[in-house]
């Protein structure tokens, strides 16, 4: 019995151990960013990627991270590149949680990158599934605050290059904003960005 206690003992310290250099990991990961430093950031979110395999946070921030800075560059080869590495960290992610909003989000996200850096040859292509993306992900979570602002702000795209009214546009993105009031992540290191860009968009449309 002893030896059972001591041995369940041991376990318990080693998963406390592990959790703990997850978190540690996560942490240093997402200061390293702060900090304007995205390729250490990305580059340690995949050591942490490779080692919590059942969890797909580290794997998400990766694409998140290579998704974001493509979109800050206008070379296209930088873009491409940037968005490969972004898919192939996303496409196990999407295998295992095909339901998981926060990952159809960032595919998305990044056909809207592969439009914005060649409109003429992705627009068509990708402009169908990153609606259905949006709202498969706003039928499972209507209130998830990142799915109301991210469609809002690629239909706001479309409607200022056709010129449509964007009214309707700009209501969804003030609904976001009340969304970000209550929502609350899982943990500290789930997805909780969106509001300042809601806030910037909202002002865009005023």
């Amino acid at each position: 019995m002893e030896k059972a206690v001591l041995i369940l003992a041991l376990v318990l310290s080693v998963l406390g151990y592990s959790q703990s250099n997850y978190e540690q990991g996560m942490e240093k990961a997402f200061q390293l960013w702060g900090e304007g430093n995205p390729k250490e950031a990305a580059a340690l979110f995949e050591r942490i990627a490779s080692a919590e395999k059942e969890n797909w946070l580290p794997g998400y921030y990766v694409s998140l991270i290579n998704t974001t800075e493509a979109f800050r560059t206008s070379d296209t080869k930088t873009v491409e590149s940037l968005l490969a590495k972004a898919q192939n960290s996303l496409d196990p992610l999407l295998a295992k949680h095909p339901n998981n909003v926060e990952l159809m989000i960032m595919q998305a996200m990044i056909h809207t990158a592969h439009i914005a850096v060649d409109p003429m040859t992705n627009g068509q292509r990708l402009t169908g599934p990153v609606m259905q993306l949006y709202g498969k992900a706003e039928a499972i979570s209507p209130n998830n605050p990142r799915v109301v602002l991210s469609k809002a702000q690629f239909e706001m795209g479309s409607a200022q290059f056709f010129g449509t009214d964007l009214a309707p546009i700009c209501a969804q993105i003030e609904k976001s904003l009340q969304l970000f009031d209550t929502f609350k992540p899982e943990t500290s290191f789930h997805p909780n960005w969106g509001r300042e860009q809601a806030q910037q968009a909202l002002k865009n449309c005023k």
